[in-house]
């Protein structure tokens, strides 16, 4: 049995839930499934991220582009390979 969110997680898991379904598909299960294991400095530029605008987000995820924190990137890459078997 999972131990329940914190209040913090929470406040994350609601900013998972975007404009976009494209973006709440690949955010939410990372938050629910992944984020907990992942280390500190992973869970910090998550939050980073979780605060750019839905249309860099959309086009990082998709791959259309790639951000310029390099950070970013990786983390990027790290969420879309530990999903790619739902996406």
């Amino acid at each position: 049995m999972t131990r329940p969110f914190t209040e913090e997680e929470r406040r994350l898991h609601w900013q998972c839930r975007r404009g976009l379904k494209e973006l709440d598909v690949i955010f939410e299960p990372y938050m629910e499934e992944h984020y907990r294991d992942a280390p500190i400095s992973d869970q910090q530029v998550f939050q980073r991220i979780l605060a750019e605008e839905d249309v860099d987000l959309l086009a990082w995820f998709m791959q259309y582009t790639v951000p310029d924190d390099a950070e970013y990137r990786q983390l990027i890459a790290t969420i879309l390979a530990k999903l790619a078997h739902t996406l």
